[in-house]
């Protein structure tokens, strides 16, 4: 079954020190390194920040166009996987893991079809 884990972290936590923000990514890298040999990581993506980022939107007849994203929330996604496992609780299991966990939420979701 494939799940994604959708990462959403509170920019306002973020590690601000260079070292703390090396051993964020580095816990990252680790996850990523697990998962992969596991068998369990179909990918994963990081996102640019929400500075970059545009919403589209269609009304009628008019596009409308605006920068930031979606919703105006204090989490912003960062990032996701999207994961191969066994089931449900595997992939709650996995999103506990996730270092983003501890400050933000991790929203699973069963990709459509695959559960």
């Amino acid at each position: 079954m494939k799940y994604m884990l959708l990462i959403c972290d509170d920019p306002a936590l973020f590690p601000r020190d260079e070292a703390d923000y090396k051993a964020l990514m580095d816990e990252y890298a680790q996850f990523s390194r697990d998962i992969t040999a596991s068998g369990e990581r179909v990918s994963g993506l990081r996102l640019e920040g929400v500075e970059r980022a545009s919403s589209v939107r269609k009304r009628d007849e008019r596009v409308l166009v605006s920068d930031g994203p979606f919703a105006e929330t204090k989490e912003q996604v960062g990032g996701l996987y999207v994961v191969d496992v066994s089931d449900r609780e595997r992939a709650l299991e996995l999103a506990a893991k996730l270092p983003g966990a501890r400050t933000g939420v991790i929203e699973v979701r069963p990709l459509f079809g695959e559960s």
